[in-house]
């Protein structure tokens, strides 16, 4: 059996690395996807389900896989530093695999708003963290201007080696189901993830890229290649942070789910062009409804995201409710993060279900009891 070691070395022929670069890896992708039949059954609807658990790679979120191809041509191209802005993930995922390849990692963070879950990962990784008087907008707008002059590396989004990365999510989508699904929903910030999952899609279906070309046909995908089906692309933003819901940048933007608390996505033009060729649709989440489909999800099916991940289930949720997602569809939905990158946000209200008795086997037994009846 041959030991799996990351996205790279698993899809180096699907990635454009030279041949000679070093893999800086901490094995991440292999993800599991999971299928919600509890939960659909329990919503009453007719619907093929799943979740692409991100929250289980190595830093606990999606950017592993962008920031593995990031980091390995950043050394390969003699780099001695990267740099990123960052409502947290970015920079868990940054200051790890700088510390793996043995550069440094200088990450910009606002002021507050940032889960303390992902601040530890950051500092605990040894990078240097650079809080700033402002929100993320302001860090990315200082990380590029910093970068003109500076000899280090931009580690974001707007780096085309992260995207190259995480496009790997939706070819082991493919892996999976041995076909894509009817409808991939994903949560939206800086719209780097929806657009790197649609170059997956359509590197899959063999559609306009040169790596699909390389394999031509002969590939884990040969029924998607054949079919060309990709599926359409559906982006939920919370709704105090929902740029593409109001047609252009949000100049304070504000929502619970901090992983998605971007005003001016980088991203914005390929977004909007995945939205069209996709013949996808943007939407927003209030805050309390993304909270409750964080819990409905673990309590139903075991599977603790953070906020910001559970944008995507909700809103697939309520479109499927809805009829807009037919019933009857396949439909895939990542979650971005773990949920233990934020904790404060399930034990703001206390520890709800906690149940308090004196040490005795009796008492105990009784508790238990009360709860089985």
């Amino acid at each position: 059996m041959t030991r799996y070691t990351g996205i790279i070395e698993h899809f180096r022929n699907r990635l454009p690395l030279a041949p000679d670069a070093k893999a800086i890896s901490l094995g991440e992708g292999a993800t599991p996807l999971i299928k919600l039949d509890k939960l659909v059954r329990a919503e009453g609807l007719e619907a093929e389900l799943y979740v692409k658990f991100e929250g289980l790679n190595p830093t606990g979120s999606f950017k592993d896989r962008g920031m593995t191809m990031a980091v390995t041509q950043a050394v390969y191209e003699g780099s001695r530093a990267i740099i990123c802005a960052s409502t947290g993930n970015t920079s868990a995922a940054a200051a790890a695999y700088a510390a793996r390849a043995g550069i440094v990692a200088f990450v910009l963070i606002p002021e507050g708003k940032i889960a303390l879950g992902k601040l530890a990962q950051a500092i605990v990784h040894g990078a240097v963290v650079i809080q700033i008087r402002g929100n993320f907008d302001d860090g990315m707008r200082l990380v590029k201007e910093v970068a003109k002059t500076a000899p280090v590396t931009i580690v974001n989004s707007i780096n085309p080696y992260r995207l190259q990365g995480q496009k790997t999510a939706a070819f082991e989508i493919v892996e999976a189901l041995g076909r894509a699904p009817d409808f991939h929903c994903i949560p939206v910030g800086n719209a780097g993830n929806i657009t790197a999952h649609w170059i997956g899609y359509s590197e899959c279906a063999g559609i306009g890229t040169e790596a699909c070309l390389h394999c031509q046909g002969d590939c884990a995908f040969l029924g998607v290649a054949s079919t060309r089906k990709r599926p359409r692309m559906v982006g939920y933003q919370a709704a105090g942070s929902a740029p593409f819901l109001r047609g252009g940048p949000v100049a304070n933007p504000e929502t619970i789910a901090t992983a998605i608390r971007i005003g001016d996505p980088q991203s914005w033009a390929p977004a909007w062009i995945v939205r069209e060729e996709s013949d996808g649709w943007f939407d927003e989440l209030e805050d309390q409804e993304i909270l409750a489909t964080q819990r409905l999800l673990a309590e139903k099916e075991g599977v603790f995201c953070e906020p910001a991940s559970a944008a995507s289930l909700s809103g697939a949720l309520r479109d499927l409710h809805s009829g807009k997602i037919p019933a009857g569809s396949t439909v895939v939905c990542t979650l971005t993060g773990n949920g233990l990158k934020d904790p404060d946000i399930i034990l703001k209200d206390g520890l709800r279900g906690l149940v308090q008795v004196d040490a005795e086997q009796g008492v105990v037994e009784r508790a238990l009891l009360e709860r089985l009846a």
